[in-house]
């Protein structure tokens, strides 16, 4: 069967020995852009030929680009889609996945490092004022168009990081060197400085948060011990006894099992809890919550549904922010359509309704991955077409309460409960 042409051509299945570069990448951009029409949810019409005028003009460029452009044009072709689950990344080339080894973070006051390399430990709590020379904003603006996404909280969480990755900078003429990082920043006791930060590759499953090993953040070297929604949120649940207000906080930051503990499981455990405390209240934390498996969530949704006493108003709330993505958004969808739940924070990252699934292939010259996304979403009424949910109480993150590791989101809703039914 391997030899079959028609089975090699509709599993994708290309020869690449032989093939020069040029060809090779149009081998691979013919496969994207095949695979984007087979998927794509809604890809029709003048969106279609669009998208057809936008391959074709690709494939004429490639010659003069670089590989990092080429992935660049690639982005941009998916950005086209209403699909924030879809990317090019060229995750097993050592030389394009490379990135400065810090994370950052875009606060109302601007764009700071929250989290670094021990080696890069000063840089905390700087502010980012230039990358290569030019003004943040603008970098921003140049990275725009290369992050799919479901609304511009999505892209609120992810350009920020997008300033580390250095290969695409460089393509983009933003970098001299894109083996390194030079940004100016403002420091924290409010002087400036250059840097320059060695760029090395990162792997694809290297984690966000809390951050990568060896690195160390903001929070962690601050006198004040961190807030509860900075201190486990590597771990995908757990829950904390709040014994002066009468709160139990659950922070819910993958939807995934834990080996230790099925999420089940876990929700059993944490409502028995609830329970058998004077609990007055309950806080769902998934202001960190990326998504997995929605259908794992169902375990918490059954449970709030079904607990009296904390489904009621002022009793229930969900915290959201611009990670709450996919399996989360839908978590969060239901939650708001099921139960008489208060949401505090910031609008989530994606929609009530949105296209979205991640069943990434490989391109199989440059061994770029790719995803675009086939499935629809409806968790909300067909007639939702809100960008994200608001919250109802507004407490987004500031520098300065993070900078002194306090929570706006907590504080709001402790400093409301006293004026609620039921408290």
């Amino acid at each position: 069967m391997r030899d079959s042409d028609r089975l090699r051509e509709v599993l994708g299945i290309i020869d690449v020995d032989g093939l020069s570069r040029d060809q090779g990448w149009r081998a691979d951009l013919r496969l994207l852009a095949r695979e984007t029409r087979r998927r794509a949810w809604g890809l029709h019409g003048p969106a279609a030929t669009e998208l057809d005028r936008a391959v074709a003009q690709l494939d004429r460029q490639i010659p003069a680009l670089t590989d990092a452009q080429i992935v660049i044009g690639m982005n941009g072709l998916l950005r086209k889609l209403d699909d924030g689950h879809a990317f090019v990344a060229a995750v097993q080339s050592k030389e394009l996945s490379r990135a400065a080894p810090v994370n950052m973070f875009q606060f109302p006051e601007g764009i700071y490092v929250t989290a670094a390399d021990r080696r890069y430990q000063h840089l905390l709590g700087a502010r980012v004022e230039q990358v290569g020379g030019h003004p943040v904003a603008e970098v921003m603006t140049a990275l725009d168009p290369l992050v799919c996404r479901d609304n511009d909280q999505q892209a609120a969480a992810i350009l920020p990081l997008m300033l580390c990755v250095t290969p695409y900078l460089h393509a983009l003429g933003l970098l001299a060197d894109p083996g390194a990082l030079a940004m100016t920043v403002t420091m924290p006791d409010g002087t400036e400085a250059r840097e320059s930060l060695d760029a090395e590759h990162v792997p694809w499953d290297a984690p966000i948060f809390p951050h990568p090993a060896g690195w160390i953040s903001l929070p962690e070297i601050l006198p004040a011990p961190p807030p509860l929604h900075l201190r486990n949120m590597g771990t995908p649940y757990w829950l904390s006894w709040l014994a002066e207000p009468g709160l139990v906080y659950l922070q819910f930051n993958s939807v995934r099992e834990h080996p230790a503990e099925t999420f089940a499981a876990f929700c059993q455990r944490a409502f028995d809890f609830i329970g058998s405390r004077p609990a007055r209240g309950l806080v769902v934390d998934l202001r960190w919550n990326g998504g997995g498996d929605t259908f794992i969530a169902q375990s918490l949704l059954h449970q709030l549904i079904g607990c009296r006493k904390v489904n009621r108003h002022g009793a229930l709330f969900v915290i959201i922010g611009r990670f709450t993505f996919s399996a989360a958004q839908n978590t969060a969808t239901a939650i708001e359509r099921e139960t008489r739940a208060i949401f505090v924070g910031e609008p989530t990252g994606s929609r009530p309704n949105f296209v979205g699934e991640s069943v990434p292939f490989t391109l199989p010259y440059s061994r770029v991955l790719a995803n675009v996304s086939d499935l629809y979403w409806q968790t909300s009424w067909p007639t939702d077409d809100r960008p994200w949910i608001a919250p109802d109480i507004y407490a987004p993150p500031t520098f300065e309460a993070y900078r002194a590791n306090r929570d706006p989101a907590m504080e709001a809703i402790l400093a409301c409960g006293d004026h609620l039914p039921g408290w």
